[in-house]
């Protein structure tokens, strides 16, 4: 059995490579004015629109009293709207407006770049393989997620 790498360990890996990520594009979005809670929050919520708050929360890791005041904050800038949820009277969804879009274009811009950056030096198959390959991890871990319950 081959001797355990701490530097090639995939959990490790992929940890970094998300630390790196998020590292980097809050260097490129500092000029934007937002932190980094709020451009997670935008950037999930540009992904997920009429998503509730407490399933927004869970995608953050923060507890919901947390989010909600991120979203009052988001809410008074212009860039979130609070609407009724009309299957849960007690619940709201969360939507972008239209003062966000140009923000969360530039969020994605950035990102873009970030990407081309962070997959120098791979060819296009290359990278192709690789998204599915985590896409295939992703759903594994979903379903294990799911039957856990």
């Amino acid at each position: 059995m081959a001797q355990f790498d701490p530097h090639r360990s995939f959990g490790f890996l992929l940890h970094d490579i998300a630390r790196l990520m998020r590292k980097n594009f809050a260097r490129r979005v500092r000029g934007l004015g937002l932190t980094q809670t709020q451009w997670r929050a935008l950037a999930h919520l540009a992904r997920n629109e009429g998503i509730r708050q407490v399933a927004l929360a869970e995608i953050l890791e923060v507890q919901p009293i947390s989010l909600a005041r991120l979203v009052d904050r988001l809410q008074e800038a212009g860039w979130v709207e609070r609407r009724p949820d009309p299957d849960d009277r007690r619940a709201f969804q969360l939507y972008l407006t239209d003062r966000a879009k140009p923000l969360v274009d530039e969020m994605w811009g950035a990102a873009m770049g970030i990407r081309a950056e962070a997959m120098a030096g791979l060819t296009a198959g290359a990278q192709a393989q690789m998204i599915e390959a985590l896409c295939t991890i992703k759903w594994n871990l979903m379903r294990m997620d799911k039957a856990a319950g």
